[in-house]
């Protein structure tokens, strides 16, 4: 995929220095971020029947950034910053899934008044980095996140058979949970099954591979009261929902094919029981375009919002 530039009818400013007022503001106020974290107006909280949208914007935190052929696209900040603006004023959009800088970054612009907040915990598994699987929770903690006024935090958890990073890898998510419990806070835990090809970590997507993460995923804490799902859509989600009563909300991952199919697959997972919604990041803040508010709108017209009961 190559990308375009942001479309014009997107652009919030292009003056290079429009952000100028957050270095600012981290020099000389820095407690400005839990001034806006404790000023913010809450979301109302997630709800059956009523499915949610949410922007993911930690991979950068993981030292990915490339979206399709680009290996730098989410490189500029300002880019990111401008998209993530875009996309959170569409009103369907509920929240935002983000690592601690890009977090701070939007409370101090107000960009999260009324939205559902989730911090990306684990970030430590740098992508092609020799000891991926050690994906060590180097993000937003806890207590860090109830602090925030959040509603929850991600994990992203990697489970390689062959690698013995992996059981350190599960005990770590499992103490996250239960940390997050504590404080009646969402565990949005993001398995998969990796294997390790030529040196490099890949994501085993087939239909059984994803149930089975599943399986271990869900087993993780000492209680899955507040954990939900965060699972890739793939072949037979008829059969890889059947393997969850939890929560879940579908990833759309780096997009390798039309826009059109793309939205198409999710649509018909969307319909799905148990599925509460989906998190997207690079789909709707990059499409090839480059018109993140029409990416928005057409990803927010797949929602089902009556799928499991009334309003």
């Amino acid at each position: 995929m190559t990308l375009t530039p942001l479309a014009s009818n997107n652009a919030l400013n292009d003056d290079p220095r429009r952000y100028a007022h957050l270095s600012t503001t981290r020099l000389e106020d820095p407690d400005a971020v839990s001034r806006a974290a404790a000023a913010r107006r809450r979301h109302p909280g997630p709800r059956a029947g009523r499915q949610n949208f949410i922007v993911a914007a930690d991979h950068p935190a993981r030292g990915a950034l490339a979206v399709g052929a680009d290996p730098t696209a989410m490189a500029d900040r300002r880019q990111l910053l401008d998209r993530l603006q875009i996309a959170l004023a569409h009103p369907a959009v509920d929240g935002v899934l983000a690592s601690p800088d890009v977090m701070d970054d939007l409370l101090l612009l107000g960009a999260l008044d009324g939205k559902l907040v989730f911090g990306s915990m684990n970030r430590g598994g740098l992508a092609d980095l020799v000891n991926e699987v050690d994906d060590r929770f180097t993000g937003h903690t806890a207590a860090a996140l109830q602090a925030l006024g959040a509603d929850g935090g991600k994990m992203l958890t990697r489970i390689c058979l062959g690698d013995p990073d992996t059981v350190s890898l599960l005990e770590a998510t499992a103490k996250a949970i239960d940390s997050l419990a504590e404080r009646k806070l969402i565990a949005m835990v993001e398995p998969f099954l990796s294997v390790r090809e030529k040196g490099r970590l890949r994501n085993d997507l087939s239909t059984d591979a994803v149930i089975r993460s599943i399986a271990i995923a869900g087993g993780l804490g000492s209680t899955s009261a507040y954990t939900w799902m965060k699972l890739p859509v793939v072949a037979e989600m008829e059969r890889v929902m059947a393997a969850t009563t939890m929560p879940t909300v579908l990833l759309g991952g780096d997009p390798d094919g039309p826009q059109d199919e793309v939205f198409a697959t999710w649509q018909a997972a969307l319909a799905l029981p148990g599925v509460q919604g989906l998190t997207v990041g690079r789909t709707v803040l990059y499409p090839a375009d480059g018109d993140v508010a029409g990416a928005v709108a057409s990803a927010a017209s797949l929602f089902n919002h009556a799928a499991e009961g009334p309003e």
